[in-house]
Formats: C-alpha cells, structure tokens, sequence
C-alpha cells in the first residue's frame, strides 16, 4: 500500500542509528529519505549522533537533521560546541543540536557524575553559547523534555522540545505548556516513537514490547509514565523488576499503553498514527523496527508506504 506522491500525508521525521559496521548503508537510507521527501532526520546517540550529523551534512543537500539526542555528560562544551558549529557551517543551517541529560545507567557507564538535571541542563545550555565566541555560531538548540519542568526550561532556554517514546494522550495536555506565542513562531516539537509495520498486529505489537522492556527499567520513564496515568502499569513493573522477574515485563505492558506510547499494525495504522501527533503540534519521528528483520528492512517498509 502505498501513500506517496499524490497523496496529501505529511510524512513522518526518521531516526536513523549510526549502526557500526553499516553506517555507508545508513547514509544510502538518509539520501533516499531526502530523495522521498522526509522532512528531517533524527541522529540518536546510539552509534554517535554527531559523528553521523557531520556526514549528514556532507552527504544530503536539503533535508533538516538534528542530534535526538546527544548527552550532555561525558563530553566537553569546546568539543561538542565545536562539532555542533562545524555541522551548522557546512549543512547552511539545515542542523541543530539536540541535548538530554539521558539516562542514568548511561551517564555512569561513560564515568561522568549525574547532577540535578534541570540545573545541569541549564548550565550546559549557557556554557555552550559562552563558549560560541570560541568555537563559531551556533545551531538551534533542542531540548529533551519528558516530564513538565524540564519542558519548561526548554520554553525557556532553547528553540525546540523533544520527546521519546511519549504518551499521546498526555502529550496533548503538555503541549499547551509551551507558550503560544513560542509555538506559533517555530518552536520545534517532535517525539521519538518506536515503529513496526506488519499486518500481523499481535507480531508487531510484540516487536515494541520488546523494545520498550528497555525503557520501563528505567526509573526516569515509569516516573513519567506514572504522571501519564499508567500507574498500575508501572507499579506492576517496578515488583517484577524487584523480583528480577524481568521474563513477565512484557506481559505487565497493557494494550491502551503500548497503544498510547508506540505505533504498530497495518501500513494505513501508521500513516493515522503519524496524522494524529502532528494534530497536536508535534512531528512523528519513526524509530523503525521489524518483525523480521533489522534497522535497514524496517525503514525500507517505511519508505514503501511513500514511493
């Protein structure tokens, strides 16, 4: 089935991870996603996100990219102000710079020290501009935000908000948080969503619980998951992992959850799915999995549903 040219969708931004080993593959997927019209790509950490931005600016001539997201432990302001400026440079300010303060587990494993992340965030944020004058002119800077304060400060210090794999339902109420007068002026909102294409509904539904047993482990995600109204969801998850019954997650993830927070199902449920985060002001990013395949086969479904 196919949606593209003639029709009136909006197609959705695409993550593309930086996957060692096939990154030349990655940068063929992010020229033909330019080639069909996306309108933008998003670089997570996962492989390097501003080593794979530097090529993207190299490599494609039209399309928008940015960092979803790049942490802001673990590197220094000089090399990430430097890189993100070169980016900016070359692309002709067709990049910008996403920052989070990711996750804990991460944050240790680089050996960096954790601190508060809202006044951390802040921080980074203005270190960076100061050291502009040394490392050249700046992209716009995005901002990941998935609980209400740290979204906040993003209306406060930065040109644009990023979720992952947020609630819909929640996500709704948390936009109005953002200043009309930002959102009417270019605000940029966008949230990561994990992605499976198949008609085969319970295969795919399976694929995210999958990639979703990642995220409900981390406190972070059920904190936010809790204030989105999922409490017993998580509570039911934080016993299990209590009792290092992690082989039950998947059955602890309820249907109106999995539904709310990712998209799976037949092409035409995915097309409605990206159609109804852009009627609330924020662009679908496409995190792709497959049934049966990786990264490379479940983006070329992606790019089957627009040719």
């Amino acid at each position: 089935m196919s949606f593209g040219n003639g029709s009136d969708t909006t197609l959705p931004a695409l993550s593309l991870v930086a996957s060692p080993g096939k990154r030349r593959s990655i940068l063929d997927l992010a020229r033909e996603a330019e080639r069909l019209g996306f309108p933008a790509l998003a670089c997570p950490s996962l492989g390097g996100a501003l080593g794979l931005a530097v090529s993207l600016a190299h490599e494609t001539h039209r399309i928008r990219f940015y960092t979803a997201i790049q942490g802001i432990y673990g590197n220094s302001i000089g090399e990430i102000g430097s890189l993100a400026s070169h980016t900016h440079e070359v692309s002709g300010g067709r990049f910008a710079l996403g920052l989070g303060v990711s996750h804990e587990p991460m944050v240790r494993r680089t050996g960096a020290k954790m601190g508060p992340p809202l006044s951390d965030m802040r921080t980074f944020v203005e270190a960076l501009r100061t050291n502009a004058k040394y490392s050249g002119e700046l992209p716009p800077v995005y901002v990941a935000a998935l609980r209400n304060r740290m979204l906040d400060l993003a209306s406060e210090i930065a040109q644009g908000a990023l979720w992952a794999n947020a609630s819909l339902r929640h996500t709704t109420i948390q936009v109005e948080r953002v200043p009309f007068d930002l959102r009417s002026n270019g605000f940029y909102l966008a949230n990561m969503i994990p992605t499976v294409i198949d008609d085969d509904v319970k295969a795919a539904a399976a694929t995210n619980r999958r990639t979703m047993g990642t995220y409900v482990r981390l406190p972070n995600y059920r904190n936010y998951w809790k204030a989105a109204g999922y409490v017993e969801e998580m509570e039911n998850i934080e016993v299990a992992l209590a009792n290092k019954s992690t082989d039950d997650l998947g059955k602890l993830m309820s249907d109106d959850w999995l539904a709310d927070c990712t998209l799976f199902g037949t092409p035409r449920s995915i097309v409605e799915g990206f159609e109804r985060w852009r009627a609330i002001g924020v662009e679908p990013i496409a995190v792709m999995s497959s049934t049966s395949g990786g990264q490379v086969k479940a983006i070329g479904q992606l790019f089957d549903l627009y040719r």
